[in-house]
Protein backbone atom coordinates (compact mmCIF):
# COMPACT_ATOMS: atom_id res chain seq x y z
CA UNK A 1 0.00 0.00 0.00
CA UNK A 2 1.50 3.65 -0.73
CA UNK A 3 2.83 4.93 2.14
CA UNK A 4 1.97 8.81 3.57
CA UNK A 5 4.78 11.10 4.04
CA UNK A 6 4.30 14.44 6.56
CA UNK A 7 6.69 17.66 7.06
CA UNK A 8 6.98 17.37 11.14
CA UNK A 9 9.34 19.27 13.85
CA UNK A 10 8.27 22.41 12.43
CA UNK A 11 7.89 24.66 15.61
CA UNK A 12 10.27 27.00 16.63
CA UNK A 13 11.13 28.78 19.83
CA UNK A 14 7.12 30.07 20.96
CA UNK A 15 5.74 29.55 17.68
CA UNK A 16 3.94 26.21 17.09
CA UNK A 17 3.83 24.82 13.47
CA UNK A 18 0.95 21.90 13.07
CA UNK A 19 -0.46 18.75 15.28
CA UNK A 20 2.39 16.06 15.29
CA UNK A 21 1.08 14.50 18.03
CA UNK A 22 -2.36 13.88 16.70
CA UNK A 23 -0.61 13.55 12.84
CA UNK A 24 1.93 10.98 13.51
CA UNK A 25 -0.79 7.90 14.26
CA UNK A 26 -1.93 8.37 10.27
CA UNK A 27 1.38 8.66 8.59
CA UNK A 28 4.39 5.91 7.94
CA UNK A 29 7.06 8.70 7.24
CA UNK A 30 7.91 11.76 8.97
CA UNK A 31 10.43 14.26 7.42
CA UNK A 32 11.50 15.87 11.13
CA UNK A 33 12.84 19.40 10.26
CA UNK A 34 16.71 20.22 11.20
CA UNK A 35 17.16 23.47 12.50
CA UNK A 36 17.58 25.40 9.05
CA UNK A 37 14.02 27.00 8.27
CA UNK A 38 12.10 25.16 11.38
CA UNK A 39 12.69 23.31 14.72
CA UNK A 40 15.86 22.83 16.45
CA UNK A 41 17.79 20.21 18.81
CA UNK A 42 14.87 19.63 21.57
CA UNK A 43 12.46 19.70 18.97
CA UNK A 44 13.86 17.34 17.01
CA UNK A 45 14.54 14.99 20.07
CA UNK A 46 10.51 15.18 20.84
CA UNK A 47 9.39 14.61 17.40
CA UNK A 48 11.86 11.56 17.17
CA UNK A 49 10.44 9.77 20.47
CA UNK A 50 7.05 10.36 18.77
CA UNK A 51 7.81 8.59 15.54
CA UNK A 52 9.56 5.94 17.54
CA UNK A 53 6.16 5.50 19.65
CA UNK A 54 3.86 4.94 16.65
CA UNK A 55 7.06 3.08 14.50
CA UNK A 56 6.64 6.02 11.46
CA UNK A 57 10.38 6.00 9.67
CA UNK A 58 12.23 8.78 10.25
CA UNK A 59 13.75 11.32 7.79
CA UNK A 60 15.82 14.29 7.31
CA UNK A 61 14.41 17.53 6.47
CA UNK A 62 17.33 19.81 5.41
CA UNK A 63 16.67 23.08 4.37
CA UNK A 64 18.42 26.35 2.99
CA UNK A 65 20.02 28.32 6.26
CA UNK A 66 16.42 30.68 6.30
CA UNK A 67 14.58 30.85 9.25
CA UNK A 68 13.06 33.98 8.77
CA UNK A 69 11.61 32.62 5.28
CA UNK A 70 10.78 29.31 6.53
CA UNK A 71 13.08 27.72 3.40
CA UNK A 72 10.93 29.12 1.37
CA UNK A 73 13.39 31.30 -0.25
CA UNK A 74 15.96 30.23 -3.07
CA UNK A 75 19.44 30.86 -1.72
CA UNK A 76 22.78 30.55 -3.68
CA UNK A 77 25.99 28.73 -2.50
CA UNK A 78 28.99 27.03 -4.25
CA UNK A 79 28.52 23.39 -4.02
CA UNK A 80 30.46 22.62 -1.47
CA UNK A 81 28.99 25.27 0.74
CA UNK A 82 25.92 23.45 0.06
CA UNK A 83 27.36 20.13 0.64
CA UNK A 84 28.34 21.26 4.36
CA UNK A 85 25.00 22.69 5.24
CA UNK A 86 23.41 19.64 4.14
CA UNK A 87 26.03 17.43 5.71
CA UNK A 88 25.56 19.00 9.14
CA UNK A 89 21.62 18.64 9.14
CA UNK A 90 21.44 15.17 8.10
CA UNK A 91 24.70 14.63 11.03
CA UNK A 92 22.28 16.13 13.51
CA UNK A 93 19.55 14.21 12.82
CA UNK A 94 21.45 10.83 12.72
CA UNK A 95 23.19 12.02 16.18
CA UNK A 96 19.68 12.61 17.59
CA UNK A 97 18.04 9.21 16.28
CA UNK A 98 21.01 6.75 17.60
CA UNK A 99 20.69 8.59 20.86
CA UNK A 100 16.94 7.75 20.53
CA UNK A 101 18.19 4.38 19.85
CA UNK A 102 16.01 4.70 16.31
CA UNK A 103 17.99 5.37 12.55
CA UNK A 104 17.84 7.59 10.21
CA UNK A 105 16.22 6.40 6.94
CA UNK A 106 16.00 9.04 4.31
CA UNK A 107 16.67 12.44 3.09
CA UNK A 108 13.63 14.63 1.62
CA UNK A 109 15.19 18.15 0.97
CA UNK A 110 12.62 21.01 2.30
CA UNK A 111 10.77 23.98 0.98
CA UNK A 112 12.96 26.05 -1.97
CA UNK A 113 15.85 23.30 -1.78
CA UNK A 114 13.23 20.78 -2.84
CA UNK A 115 11.81 22.40 -5.43
CA UNK A 116 15.43 23.91 -7.20
CA UNK A 117 16.80 20.97 -7.26
CA UNK A 118 13.71 19.06 -9.08
CA UNK A 119 14.47 21.80 -12.20
CA UNK A 120 18.53 22.01 -11.14
CA UNK A 121 20.10 18.83 -12.52
CA UNK A 122 23.75 20.21 -10.68
CA UNK A 123 21.82 20.72 -7.54
CA UNK A 124 20.12 17.50 -8.10
CA UNK A 125 23.43 16.00 -7.98
CA UNK A 126 24.93 17.76 -5.11
CA UNK A 127 22.61 16.39 -2.90
CA UNK A 128 22.52 12.95 -3.89
CA UNK A 129 26.39 13.20 -3.31
CA UNK A 130 25.78 14.36 -0.13
CA UNK A 131 23.38 11.04 0.43
CA UNK A 132 25.85 8.66 -1.35
CA UNK A 133 29.02 10.19 1.15
CA UNK A 134 26.54 9.60 4.27
CA UNK A 135 25.85 6.35 2.88
CA UNK A 136 30.04 5.48 2.49
CA UNK A 137 30.53 6.81 6.17
CA UNK A 138 27.66 4.81 7.70
CA UNK A 139 28.58 1.50 6.40
CA UNK A 140 27.21 0.24 9.62
CA UNK A 141 23.61 1.37 9.10
CA UNK A 142 20.57 0.83 6.20
CA UNK A 143 21.82 3.20 3.38
CA UNK A 144 19.87 6.46 3.15
CA UNK A 145 17.18 6.91 0.01
CA UNK A 146 16.01 9.95 -1.33
CA UNK A 147 12.68 11.39 -1.70
CA UNK A 148 11.97 13.21 -5.05
CA UNK A 149 8.65 14.60 -7.19
CA UNK A 150 6.99 11.90 -9.17
CA UNK A 151 6.68 13.75 -12.39
CA UNK A 152 5.78 12.36 -16.18
CA UNK A 153 9.98 11.50 -16.96
CA UNK A 154 12.01 11.44 -13.74
CA UNK A 155 14.68 9.59 -16.16
CA UNK A 156 17.51 12.15 -15.22
CA UNK A 157 16.85 12.33 -11.62
CA UNK A 158 17.23 8.64 -11.66
CA UNK A 159 19.96 8.46 -14.18
CA UNK A 160 21.97 11.02 -12.02
CA UNK A 161 21.32 8.53 -8.51
CA UNK A 162 22.18 5.62 -10.44
CA UNK A 163 25.81 6.87 -10.39
CA UNK A 164 25.48 8.16 -7.19
CA UNK A 165 24.27 4.45 -6.21
CA UNK A 166 21.11 6.08 -4.55
CA UNK A 167 18.21 4.90 -3.90
CA UNK A 168 14.88 7.25 -5.16
CA UNK A 169 11.76 7.01 -3.69
CA UNK A 170 9.21 9.29 -5.43
CA UNK A 171 6.59 11.26 -4.10
CA UNK A 172 2.98 12.59 -4.95
CA UNK A 173 1.06 15.15 -3.27
CA UNK A 174 -3.30 14.68 -2.55
CA UNK A 175 -3.99 17.88 -2.00
CA UNK A 176 -1.76 19.91 -5.30
CA UNK A 177 -2.68 20.38 -8.77
CA UNK A 178 -0.27 19.53 -11.11
CA UNK A 179 0.83 20.94 -14.57
CA UNK A 180 0.72 18.49 -17.65
CA UNK A 181 4.26 17.42 -17.18
CA UNK A 182 3.72 16.29 -13.91
CA UNK A 183 5.12 19.66 -11.85
CA UNK A 184 3.47 20.92 -9.30
CA UNK A 185 1.44 24.30 -10.40
CA UNK A 186 3.04 27.09 -9.08
CA UNK A 187 1.41 28.15 -5.58
CA UNK A 188 0.93 31.81 -6.98
CA UNK A 189 -1.89 30.47 -8.75
CA UNK A 190 -5.36 30.07 -7.01
CA UNK A 191 -6.34 26.86 -7.82
CA UNK A 192 -2.47 25.37 -6.89
CA UNK A 193 -3.98 23.91 -3.44
CA UNK A 194 -6.83 21.65 -2.87
CA UNK A 195 -9.26 22.45 -0.20
CA UNK A 196 -12.17 20.47 -0.99
CA UNK A 197 -11.82 17.37 1.16
CA UNK A 198 -13.42 15.05 -1.58
CA UNK A 199 -11.29 16.33 -4.50
CA UNK A 200 -8.10 15.42 -2.26
CA UNK A 201 -9.77 11.87 -1.28
CA UNK A 202 -10.11 11.42 -5.31
CA UNK A 203 -6.76 12.26 -6.30
CA UNK A 204 -5.54 10.16 -3.31
CA UNK A 205 -6.95 7.31 -4.60
CA UNK A 206 -6.16 7.71 -8.47
CA UNK A 207 -2.23 7.63 -7.35
CA UNK A 208 -2.90 4.64 -5.00
CA UNK A 209 -4.85 2.51 -7.70
CA UNK A 210 -2.46 3.44 -10.62
CA UNK A 211 -4.92 5.78 -11.80
CA UNK A 212 -4.45 9.01 -14.69
CA UNK A 213 -5.49 12.35 -12.49
CA UNK A 214 -5.96 15.75 -14.19
CA UNK A 215 -4.14 18.22 -14.79
CA UNK A 216 -4.25 21.91 -14.64
CA UNK A 217 -5.28 21.90 -18.20
CA UNK A 218 -7.58 19.18 -17.80
CA UNK A 219 -5.47 16.52 -19.52
CA UNK A 220 -4.74 13.58 -17.83
CA UNK A 221 -1.33 12.44 -16.82
CA UNK A 222 0.23 8.72 -15.36
CA UNK A 223 2.49 9.39 -12.45
CA UNK A 224 3.39 6.48 -10.16
CA UNK A 225 4.63 7.64 -7.03
CA UNK A 226 5.19 5.45 -3.74
CA UNK A 227 4.40 7.86 -1.19
CA UNK A 228 1.82 10.66 -0.76
CA UNK A 229 2.94 13.56 0.97
CA UNK A 230 -0.11 14.94 3.21
CA UNK A 231 -0.21 17.80 5.75
CA UNK A 232 -1.43 18.04 9.38
CA UNK A 233 -1.00 22.25 10.57
CA UNK A 234 -4.52 22.87 11.15
CA UNK A 235 -8.23 20.86 12.42
CA UNK A 236 -9.65 20.07 9.02
CA UNK A 237 -6.07 19.39 7.41
CA UNK A 238 -5.66 16.42 10.53
CA UNK A 239 -9.15 15.08 9.94
CA UNK A 240 -8.33 15.02 5.58
CA UNK A 241 -5.45 12.64 6.60
CA UNK A 242 -7.18 10.43 8.30
CA UNK A 243 -9.99 10.11 5.68
CA UNK A 244 -7.08 9.75 3.32
CA UNK A 245 -5.20 7.15 5.22
CA UNK A 246 -8.79 5.26 5.69
CA UNK A 247 -9.51 6.13 1.93
CA UNK A 248 -6.41 4.03 1.53
CA UNK A 249 -6.97 1.47 3.78
CA UNK A 250 -10.35 0.70 2.08
CA UNK A 251 -8.95 0.14 -1.55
Amino acid sequence: MIKLNCDMGESFAAWTMGDDAAVMPHIDMANIACGFHAGGPAIMAQTIQLAIEHQVEIGAHPAYPDLAGFGRRTLHFPPTELKAILHYQIGAMRALCLQAGAQISYVKPHGALYNDMQRDQELFEVVCRVIAEQNHSHPEHPPLYLLTLATANNATQQRIADECQVELCFEAFADRCYEPDGSLRSRQYSDAVFTDRAKILAQAKAFASGEPIIASDGSHILLQPQTLCVHGDNAESIATVVAIRQALSDS
